[in-house]
């Protein structure tokens, strides 16, 4: 109880979805702030990727963290703990 107000329990969910991630190694922020653009650099040598700094904004991403691509296209991101308890790698 909070304030003398029961607080109901949100509903919980369980993943079942299939998405494409790369776990982030470094971001890299220029030093010029007008760029507008982070730089993302990955684990398992794949290419870096700019994204946004608007985008940087909205999640904040670290290096261990996981950028995510959900079949519709909508990027985001993870932190690596929730990401790797909720998702098994396909082979």
């Amino acid at each position: 109880m909070e304030s003398g107000i029961a607080v109901k329990q949100m509903p919980k969910y369980k993943c079942h979805k299939e998405v494409w991630a790369l776990k982030i190694k470094q971001v890299v922020i220029p030093s010029d702030s007008s760029a507008g653009y982070i730089t993302l650099h990955f684990e398992d040598n794949f290419l870096p990727m700019q994204i946004t700094s608007h985008m940087y904004a909205k999640f904040n991403p670290v290096a261990g963290w996981y950028f995510v691509v959900y079949e519709d296209g909508y990027q985001s991101f993870s932190p690596a703990k929730a990401f790797e308890e909720g998702y098994t790698l396909i082979k």
